[in-house]
């Protein structure tokens, strides 16, 4: 059914809401031939950007081949680099004949080859018949290029979940991005990388702190979503169905998601199968019983997996406290020691339940379990 509700999916076109800065941003990025990486929590509008960006592109004439690599469920190099160099080659070329001619041809000298008992199986244009080196690695990151410089049109490659690598159980994941580094730094046009990733603090590990990538991808952070775009997208949609909401409540769910697009498409689709005309207060409050009852099992694996400690410290930022150290602080949450309290928030980081902004303040990564979290676990009304 069509909806202006959309929550399964990436949104782009006329359902694409607010963002387009980060839209210009991003093309000019590319148009420069720049690498550029998106590091925000899962669902916050990564992908819906990166493809509004490319619709945007080729509604301007622009002409380019792109590269979709998925490392969700990706642990080892050696199944990260079968699926990249099908990624980068699937678009380009389309039969058996020319997807050997092109391996043989820019993977020479590896232990790469095209199986075709492998693709007619498993679709898989690149594999491997040995254990990959760091020759392998170093030229499947340059494919992109040679491919791109082969025909004369540029190449853009979007690697989600990008911090997966750092999981790599086969090779040393820092080889791996030294040779990216390498390669970036040879400042080739022909070919851009996007690196995106929904672990903030795994990312945030691998670009800030560690400095991987130093001055070479340029990290574009998402902002908030105007609540004026949100609401006129809300009411809008609803208009179409004849139906009708105030403005107060959507400023009111704006303000519990935190302006989370995901979040409210899929709040206000439930609220939309709830209704027939007018949408009351009641009618969103059930909405929001359902949402959770949704999510719930989720978050409660979440707080089932946290200590004791580490659960009186997220009470402690759900109370407004920044500053965890201090005596009166550590007392009154139990938290034992400042030593203690240096581990607890690493071990929330790594579990990526709290990050931390610019100011050091602690935020809670997903809005509906904030408030999850605060009114059923924690029974704070």
């Amino acid at each position: 059914m069509d909806t202006p509700f959309v929550y399964d999916n990436y949104v782009t076109g006329r359902n694409f809401v607010g963002r387009n800065m980060e839209c210009t941003i991003l093309s000019n990025l590319l148009e420069a031939g720049e690498h550029v990486t998106l590091y925000e929590p899962p669902k916050s509008g990564k992908m819906s950007v990166v493809q509004q960006t490319l619709f945007n592109m080729r509604a301007a004439g622009r002409q380019f081949s792109v590269a979709w690599v998925n490392l969700f469920n990706v642990r080892t190099v050696y199944d990260f680099l079968k699926r990249f160099g099908t990624a980068v080659i699937k678009p380009v070329y389309s039969t058996p004949a020319e997807y050997s001619q092109v391996v043989s041809r820019h993977l020479e000298g590896t232990h790469f080859l095209f199986d075709p008992a492998r693709f007619a199986s498993h679709e898989e244009i690149v594999c491997l018949n040995w254990e990959p080196d760091e020759n392998d690695v170093e030229q499947m990151l340059r494919l992109p290029f040679r491919i791109a410089e082969e025909r004369g049109v540029p190449c853009y490659v979007v690697i989600e979940e990008f911090q997966n690598l750092t999981r790599a159980a086969d090779f040393d994941y820092e080889t791996v991005f030294h040779i990216m580094e390498r390669i970036f730094a040879e400042k080739n046009r022909s070919a851009s990388y996007i690196l995106t990733g929904s672990q903030v603090n795994a990312m945030k590990n691998i670009f800030a702190e560690r400095k991987f990538f130093y001055r070479q991808v340029e990290h574009l952070p998402l902002q908030v979503v105007d609540d004026k775009d949100i609401i006129e997208h809300i009411i809008r949609g609803f208009r179409t169905s004849g139906k009708v909401i105030e403005r107060d409540l959507v400023i009111g769910a704006c303000k519990l998601f935190r302006s989370n697009m995901w979040y409210l498409n899929h709040f206000v689709s439930i609220c939309d199968s709830m209704s027939r005309g007018y949408l009351n207060e009641g009618i969103l409050m059930e909405a929001l019983k359902t949402i959770i009852s949704v999510n719930e099992p989720r978050f409660l694996a979440i707080v089932n997996d946290l200590t004791d400690h580490q659960l009186s410290l997220m009470r402690a930022i759900i109370d407004g406290v920044v500053k965890f150290s201090a005596s009166e602080v550590i007392d009154r949450y139990r938290l034992n020691s400042s030593a203690n309290v240096r581990r607890v928030k690493d071990a929330l980081r790594k579990k990526e339940v709290i990050t931390f902004n610019d100011k050091d303040e602690p935020v809670i990564l997903d809005p509906l379990f904030e408030y999850w979290i605060t009114k059923y676990f924690f029974e704070i009304q």
